[in-house]
């Protein structure tokens, strides 16, 4: 993937992922989302996350801190790759019996050329303040019943926040 193809100041967020807390609903438990998600694991072609009983894929990640997203990559096979792409942004503890039931962020169909590794930017201004980031992978290129997914990226930048301990009083006397 071309860097000139990622907005100026954005930067790869996998370390502000939050790993103990992220969760894939229907992964194959022998092919789970580190090998989509984690560094070295996902550049590696012969690694994937695959769906267990059907096409579709349910994924909660975390932040350590409250981030803008800006760009998503999703690679994955032509046939077997994501296809409809919904992202929600701060919806927690959402499952596949009530995930119709709330309006995502942004919805994403992935091209061929998305699925080689092409960026897809996001609806930014929904992207602002960002805690956690749910996926749900609906179905698939080929209508088959196991998506497979070979990367995630995440393209962004953090969201400087206040330290109030750092703080200091203003003594009014001395102004």
């Amino acid at each position: 993937m071309a860097a000139s193809s990622i907005a100026k100041g954005q930067v790869d967020l996998i370390d502000f992922i939050e790993w103990p807390s992220v969760e894939c609903l229907n992964e194959n438990s022998s092919h789970t989302f580190a090998n989509a998600l984690k560094q070295g694991y996902r550049d590696d072609e012969g690694l994937c996350l695959e769906s267990d009983t059907d096409e579709e894929l349910l994924i909660y990640l975390p932040f350590t801190q409250v981030i803008k997203l800006h760009t998503i990559v999703i690679m994955g096979p032509p046939d077997e790759g994501p296809k409809t792409v919904k992202l929600f942004a701060n919806r927690e503890s959402m499952g596949f019996s009530n995930v119709s039931e709330f309006p995502p962020s942004d919805v994403v169909t992935l091209s061929p050329e998305n699925l080689q590794g092409k960026p897809v930017p996001l609806k930014f201004v929904k992207f602002q303040n960002v805690r956690s980031l749910t996926i749900f992978i609906e179905d698939n290129q080929g209508s088959t019943d196991v998506t497979k997914v070979s990367k995630f990226a995440f393209y962004g930048s953090t969201v400087e926040t206040t330290n109030m301990k750092e703080l200091k009083k203003i003594n009014p006397e001395e102004q």
